[in-house]
């Protein structure tokens, strides 16, 4: 798609049900939304049962619930920290978060970081299909067979419907899991004690550093999907609120999911994040646990396997569109979401039913491949570029960011190998991470070492020389939308 092209959905219709845009450049004309908006979005999309997975992991290694609460929450500050700035990305450039990667890594070398979040869409919408299932299964009867299409064409149709559906119902799913999840909370504050019996109850800073590696690493894997959802705003958006309010809902969600994660794991044997929030929900009388988990489960999933199909069929179309000319129109979207649902259906029908221990696989392998990214991609719009960019060069594989940018592939590389030494995984432990009794510290290191060698490597560039190609760029954009 040449510059020009990039920008003919501005003459879309914009009505209707279906999105006109995709990885466009969405012109002023169409901009809407308030910067708030990002707050209950935000909230209610880290509002989710895996979030209270993630505070289990202190309690099952034997940390104190204390510590855990501690840990989860200073890691649920720090990674949403880098999370929420990411939001400013899209009233500044109007555009999807993973296209924005081209202006660091190239029109081609962009795939890198883009497969690697595909990865992350599919995998995250796998296992919240398989939880789902299982939450659906305790009131209804039917095999994976009946629930996994149904469950995948409802959240396709948000994701088809696209960006104004989704942050519809994301917002107003805040009024259903809040009220919930008090009523379980303060259960379980009431009835549950730390079972000092199983263990639970010690303090190492390596368990403390594990529980606060978890929480950061899973805040931070959400910054590929936050520019997606802040694109529509206007350019004159205040960034203070905007990245106040995604910080406020992403890290308010989690410290609060997480702390009640580490409460139920520290109390109750089963290690099942399902069946341990029903026996907690049964407390007040019998069923209302079923009630509960169904209630707060099922829609909120749902939501979320759409927002995951969304960012797919971007992640997708950016690729596809790096190689050959292709006009992003509703039809190549639905096609997009398509090929999504049918990988996610046959990995789901594939994949062991083992929920937890899968999920805690994939998520350290998430957060491995995601975090150099996240260090370039903020270093270079905060201090390289300071949020300038020649938009109409992005879809130009001749324009200023050429094929492939060196310096982000090499920064990515340094960073990920800097991490290597660093990891704990069930299949995988480090020297370093050895001798510091297993505690994963990947993450910081690859947040260093990815953003400061991209910074140095950047060292020479003149942001001056720039201003020409984003002048025509400008007026490019403002006759697009004339």
């Amino acid at each position: 798609m040449n510059a020009a092209a990039a920008h003919d959905a501005d003459t879309a219709p914009r009505g209707g049900v279906i999105e006109a845009y995709s990885i466009d450049y969405i012109p002023r004309s169409a901009r809407h939304g308030k910067a708030w908006h990002q707050g209950p979005f935000w909230f209610t999309g880290n509002f989710v049962i895996s979030t209270m997975i993630v505070g289990f992991a202190g309690p099952a290694q034997g940390l104190s619930l204390g510590w855990s609460i501690l840990a989860s929450s200073l890691g649920a500050v720090l990674g949403t920290f880098f999370m929420a700035f990411h939001a400013n990305q899209g009233p500044a450039m109007g555009l999807p978060q993973m296209i924005q990667s081209r202006a660091q890594f190239g029109m081609r070398g962009a795939i890198i970081p883009l497969f690697a979040v595909l990865f992350v869409y599919i995998g995250f919408s796998v296992f919240g299909l398989m939880l789902v299932t299982q939450v659906i299964n305790l009131a209804l009867p039917g095999s994976h067979a009946v629930w996994y299409p149904a469950i995948i064409a409802s959240s396709s149709f948000l994701a088809i419907a696209g960006h104004d559906l989704l942050h519809a119902v994301m917002r107003r799913l805040i009024y259903l899991v809040v009220p919930i999840f008090l009523i379980v909370t303060a259960i379980a504050v009431a009835t549950l004690h730390a079972n000092t019996e199983q263990g639970v109850g010690s303090f190492t800073m390596s368990l403390f550093l594990m529980q606060f590696a978890a929480a950061a690493g899973y805040q931070i894997s959400y910054a590929v999907y936050v520019s997606d959802y802040t694109r529509y705003l206007p350019a004159e958006t205040s960034s203070r609120a905007l990245i106040g309010w995604t910080f406020l809902g992403a890290a308010l969600s989690s410290i609060w999911l997480m702390s009640l994660g580490s409460l139920i794991a520290s109390a109750v044997v089963v290690s099942d994040a399902v069946v341990s929030m029903r026996e907690v929900g049964d407390t007040l009388f019998k069923g209302f646990g079923t009630f509960v988990v169904v209630t707060s489960v099922v829609p909120s999933s749902i939501a979320i396997i759409g927002v995951n199909a969304y960012g797919s069929m971007l992640a997708g179309i950016t690729i596809a569109e790096g190689f050959r000319d292709l006009r992003p129109t509703a039809a190549t979207r639905v096609v997009g979401i398509g090929i999504y649902a049918l990988a996610v259906l046959f990995i789901a029908f594939s994949i062991s039913g083992d929920f937890l221990n899968n999920f805690t696989n994939f998520f350290t392998i998430m957060l491995y491949v995601l975090i150099p990214w996240t260090a370039i991609n903020l270093a270079d719009f905060y201090v390289v570029r300071r949020g300038h960019y020649a938009i109409a060069d992005i879809f130009n594989p001749d324009g200023i960011y050429g094929r492939w940018g060196w310096q982000g592939i090499a920064a990515y590389a340094a960073g990920f190998v800097a991490m290597v030494p660093f990891m704990s995984t069930a299949f995988y432990v480090g020297p370093v991470a050895r001798q510091i009794g297993g505690a994963d510290l990947a993450f910081l290191i690859g947040l260093i070492v990815g953003g400061v060698v991209y910074l140095f490597l950047m060292r020479g560039y003149d942001r001056h020389a720039e201003d020409a190609a984003i002048e025509r760029s400008a007026k490019l954009l403002d006759g697009a939308a004339s």
